[in-house]
């Protein structure tokens, strides 16, 4: 029993060793000579050497954390102005002010 254990223990050994032989698949090998290859070569080397584009994030809006001057910032902001005027308790008194800060203007 033993001997056959250790058969079939050395089987899978090598069949694992077999199954992780050195490439020799095609999609392994580079082929450099292709048509496909060559044009996307010459289309990389036609392209001009400029300036290379900036990687990562790039801010959109100003980071002074200015208010845009356009009809949606200034509707938005007369709003904010009046936010605790309109904010009413049940009995119609004032609700008190909020403590959130705001951006200096």
């Amino acid at each position: 029993m033993s001997k056959i254990l250790a058969a079939l223990i050395a089987g899978l050994f090598a069949a694992g060793a077999f199954a992780q032989a050195g490439p020799k698949s095609s999609e392994t090998q580079v082929q450099t000579d292709s048509k496909p290859q060559q044009k996307a070569q010459m289309k990389r080397d036609a392209k001009p050497a400029g300036a290379v584009k900036a990687m990562g994030d790039t801010p959109k809006a100003p980071e002074t954390g200015a208010i845009g001057t356009d009809k949606a910032a200034m509707a938005g902001e007369k709003r904010a102005e009046t936010r605790d005027d309109r904010r009413r308790n049940k009995d119609g008194s004032v609700k008190q002010k909020s403590m959130q800060g705001a951006t200096p203007k």
